[in-house]
């Protein structure tokens, strides 16, 4: 599947999980990357994988709460690659899990550094870029949301908080920047079956004494297939809208949750 022949894609959040699965599918779809996250060591075996499938890695360790480190991958990307195709917000910081009127300032100030004005800096610094990409109509951003934002659990407010902020960024930039033919877009997982979360059920199956099966079946139960997406199923529909199939799409938010929810 060459949906991604020779594109470029700038990776923001290469970690365990989905971040990881976003890089090796990417290139598996012919994608080079610039890889951006803290943790260099893990951006050069993400860089590793990207090799190995043929293609073309850039590791650049970015803070991306700060200014400057974000001019400086936008700088190092074009330097690279001379394109940036899409660019995926893939990076997220999570606040306390308690009800949010029981929340410091400075823990949801924090949410929103990574989750919002993160995203934001980086649309807004590489949107020359991408409405100067050889692809046409234009380059694309995509959001990697949450369905948290369809959730009204207390414990999950503070993070909802940030995400409900984030989706509507993508939307106000999809009109923004329509006219220069960039495209944004949102995916929205809701669990994803892989190590992190694999070990949180772990910890809940302990608390509760019951089996890691019995805590997997309790969070697919909602869902219409269910079963909980993997990160490589989560990646694939991520992707769709990096590729030419989407050029017609923006504006959206792409629930990836094998039925979780659905969209009114």
């Amino acid at each position: 599947m060459n949906l991604l022949q020779d594109k470029v894609i700038v990776l923001s959040g290469v970690g365990p999980g989905l971040g990881r699965a976003l890089g090796e599918e990417a290139a598996k779809m012919g994608a080079d990357l610039v890889l951006a996250s803290r943790t260099e060591k893990r951006l050069e075996k993400m860089a590793a994988v990207v090799h190995e499938l043929g293609r073309r890695a850039l590791v650049v360790p970015t803070d991306i709460t700060d200014e400057s480190q974000r001019a400086a991958l936008v700088e190092a990307a074009l330097e690279e690659f001379g394109r940036v195709d899409c660019l995926i917000n893939n990076a997220f910081g999570i606040p306390p899990m308690d009800p949010i009127s029981t929340l410091s300032l400075e823990s949801l100030r924090a949410a929103q550094e990574t989750n919002v004005f993160a995203p934001l800096r980086l649309s807004s610094l590489f949107a020359d870029a991408l409405a100067e990409t050889p692809t046409k109509p234009g380059g694309s951003i995509i959001m990697v949301n949450s369905c948290v934002v369809h959730s009204s659990q207390p414990e999950y407010s503070g993070y909802k908080l940030s995400k409900g902020t984030l989706k509507h960024l993508a939307s106000s930039l999809a009109t923004e920047l329509g006219p220069r033919g960039i495209r944004v877009n949102s995916v929205a997982p809701s669990y994803i079956y892989e190590d992190v979360n694999k070990a949180y059920f772990d910890w809940l199956a302990s608390e509760a004494g019951v089996t890691h099966q019995d805590i997997y079946d309790e969070k697919a139960a909602p869902t219409d297939l269910k079963r909980l997406a993997t990160p490589d199923e989560v990646a694939k529909a991520t992707l769709f809208f990096a590729s030419d199939l989407a050029t017609a799409v923006t504006g959206t938010m792409l629930n990836v949750d094998c039925g979780e929810f659905h969209n009114d």
